[in-house]
């Protein structure tokens, strides 16, 4: 991170990241431990948690100090009590990455009512649950910066329309409460993950997840599937940072540019060979 960012932007800062223990919510809370951030990682296995934490203090700068807490974001009452837990321990909260969610691949007639409960619940109650704790506590008072991680879902996403309803709901909710708190000095904007990859993310999709990204980059713009340290962690950092004081309810999709790609026949001759025979056949 310090190739984007000083090590001392975010000294003496205090950041939530949930679901921190492991991918895009690991690699975040290691970029602002870099830059000096306090930071609390948070998610429901109070074991992997707490070993994360220990994972990631060796990437901490400036004193930054790491710790790790059990919550099901799912539950108003944790999220109370994770962010209260916070702020006791450090005296404050500048930032809140909500990170913390999951969903699985299915066709819509097949999605259970429990399924989408679990899903919506998860990805759009969990935002919610925490923006509102951390309005409540501490920022409606002193402002603060909030970073969702949605998804690149302009068009919908077929094959996980519970996760793509829900993510549509955080970014309007981004936009109404940006709107509402913007004066009180609170930032909310979201992160549009492409197709990044990860274990954890391939091991989440079971047999299609090997299958799904290795195929995936085919269709990229840029050719090549999105790494966390590499390509979403400093977007997400701005938008926590002091530098992002006029800027909120935006969504910025970090993709390659595969979200604004929906040439459905450049994707087809791309993928089959035929664009670049074309090209060889134009070129000479």
């Amino acid at each position: 991170m310090n190739k984007v960012f000083s090590s001392s932007l975010f000294a003496g800062r205090v950041n939530i990241v949930t679901g921190g223990g492991t991918g895009i919510g690991f690699g975040i809370a290691k970029g602002l431990l870099q830059s000096g951030s306090h930071v609390v990682i948070a998610s429901r296995s109070k074991d992997k948690i707490e070993n994360a934490a220990k994972d990631l203090q060796q990437y901490s700068n400036n004193g930054a100090e790491v710790i790790g807490l059990s919550c099901d974001i799912r539950n108003r009452e944790n999220c109370g009590e994770m962010v209260e837990q916070t702020i006791k321990h450090f005296g404050r909260l500048d930032g809140l990455c909500n990170n913390g969610g999951g969903q699985f691949q299915a066709k819509a007639h097949t999605i259970s009512e429990n399924g989408f409960d679990a899903v919506v619940r998860t990805n759009l109650y969990g935002t919610w649950n925490m923006m509102q704790e951390a309005h409540d506590q501490f920022m409606g008072e002193n402002g603060g910066h909030i970073v969702n991680i949605v998804t690149t879902n302009r068009t919908g996403m077929a094959g996980l329309s519970h996760t793509s309803a829900a993510r549509a709901g955080v970014k309007s909710l981004s936009q109404s409460i940006g709107v509402e708190w913007a004066r009180k000095g609170i930032t909310i904007n979201n992160i549009g993950p492409g197709v990044v990859t990860s274990p954890t993310a391939v091991a989440n999709y079971g047999p299609l997840g090997e299958m799904m990204f290795g195929n995936t980059e085919k269709i990229i713009p840029m050719g090549k599937l999105g790494q966390v340290d590499e390509h979403l962690v400093a977007p997400t950092m701005f938008f926590l940072s002091p530098a992002c004081v006029y800027v909120t309810g935006q969504t910025i999709d970090v993709c390659g540019g595969l979200s604004l790609f929906n040439n459905h026949a450049l994707q087809f001759m791309e993928i089959t060979g035929q664009l670049e025979a074309e090209e060889e056949s134009e070129s000479d």
